[in-house]
């Protein structure tokens, strides 16, 4: 697949195992901005992460695409091209089972140095075209609460809050089950906002 943006001469293209280089600089990049550097830190072993990202480009449920500039030397997506921006597409299979197609968007991010250029917009057009080819009627992003410019720019494009995801390293999730099985912690209740009453006006309040 490939498209142009029309702000731009930025086009996109689906992922090569050749744009792995690329790919994580770009996944350090965003990890970095969302101050999330300890979450993935794009380390992995080279064969690893040769691998991994292979069987990412061969999952029939997702789709990598690449927002990519043309280098000096021409318009085509040749040698001289440059990745600028990135965004993980995949069908959230629950919305599949209720008939209601929900295309995810992760992991969009764009290049600091080729910001406003149309490289978010172009990954988003993918986005449209993807959940248009798959049937789906909604597409959903995944945005940090703390990262104000990202939240700014899918609000522009339309998108409302829908839902807060948390995360957790393994090991720690396993010890505090583990303490709660024991009796050692209580699952903390639901916080609820407190209740605001009227003042109640003074009698005669008013009155001349």
């Amino acid at each position: 697949m490939s498209g142009t943006g029309s702000r731009s001469r930025v086009a996109t293209r689906t992922a090569r195992p050749d744009d792995l280089p690329a790919v994580l600089s770009l996944v350090r990049q965003h990890r970095a901005d969302a101050h999330a550097e300890g979450v993935l830190t794009g380390q992995t072993p080279g064969a690893a992460a040769a691998a991994g990202f292979g069987r990412l480009l061969a999952d029939a449920g997702h789709r990598v695409v690449l927002a990519v500039r043309p280098g000096p030397g021409g318009d085509d997506g040749g040698a001289g091209e440059q990745v600028v921006g990135l965004a993980i597409l995949g069908v959230d299979p629950l919305s599949v089972v209720l008939g209601v197609g929900q295309v995810t968007v992760d992991n969009l991010v764009v290049h600091r140095d080729h910001r406003r250029c149309g490289a978010g917009a172009a990954l988003l057009a993918a986005a449209v075209a993807y959940a248009a080819e798959t049937g789906a009627e909604h597409v959903v992003a995944a945005v940090g609460g703390h990262e104000a410019e990202r939240q700014r720019f899918f609000a522009r494009m339309g998108f409302a809050p829908l839902t807060t995801r948390r995360i957790v390293p393994r090991q720690t999730l396993a010890r505090a089950l583990t303490s709660w099985r024991r009796g050692g912690t209580t699952v903390p209740a639901p916080r609820r906002p407190p209740v605001r009453r009227r003042p109640v006006p003074l009698r005669g309040a008013g009155q001349g």
